[in-house]
């Protein structure tokens, strides 16, 4: 089967990216901007909050390896979906929880899986599920960021492993690395 692409939005992309770089399945991450209005927007521009675009990830994935729902679980339980606008120190609309399908598949089970974790949280989820948009890759140093330069950078030390140690936790028979392990 042909992989498919979710686009997912869950506060800074370098955390998010991290994240599902980890997962069995996932055959490519790439960070990036949607949901707003300017064309070919920049991270400085996004930053400043005016654009309207969310930090984004483009997930592509195998459905005979994971599915979209799957995804969805593990994006609900790895990053803060009732935090409205922001994520930690990250506040703005550009850090918003958001889902947005790519058809109309992803849209219905998007809005299943919005009313399970729902339920798990007392009603508290602020994430959107927004129309598709126009995809906009970010810059070329922040793709992959957590790999190449992540690691040196405070703000994803204190904010990305916390987030990589719960995924493994919670999700330990879909990652990447429980495959490696075995």
């Amino acid at each position: 089967m042909a992989d498919n692409v979710a686009v997912l939005a869950g506060g800074c992309f370098w955390c998010t990216e991290a994240v599902f770089n980890d997962v069995a399945g996932v055959t490519s991450v790439e960070s990036g901007y949607t949901g707003g209005h300017a064309d070919n927007p920049t991270y400085r521009q996004v930053c400043g909050g005016d654009t309207g675009h969310a930090e984004a990830i483009k997930v592509t994935f195998d459905p005979d390896v994971i599915s979209y729902r799957q995804l969805l679980e593990i994006f609900f339980a790895t990053h803060d979906p009732t935090q409205l606008n922001r994520q930690g120190n990250d506040v703005g609309t550009q850090y918003r929880s958001a889902i947005f399908p790519q058809d109309e598949t992803q849209d219905a089970e998007a809005r299943e899986e919005m009313q399970r974790a729902q339920s798990q949280s007392d009603g508290r989820i602020v994430t959107t599920i927004e129309p598709k948009a126009q995809w906009w890759p970010a810059e070329d140093d922040h793709q992959s960021y957590w790999e190449t330069e992540g690691q040196r950078n405070p703000y994803c030390l204190a904010t990305i492993p916390p987030k990589l140690q719960k995924l493994r936790k919670s999700f330990q028979a879909r990652t990447k690395s429980a495959g490696a392990a075995a």
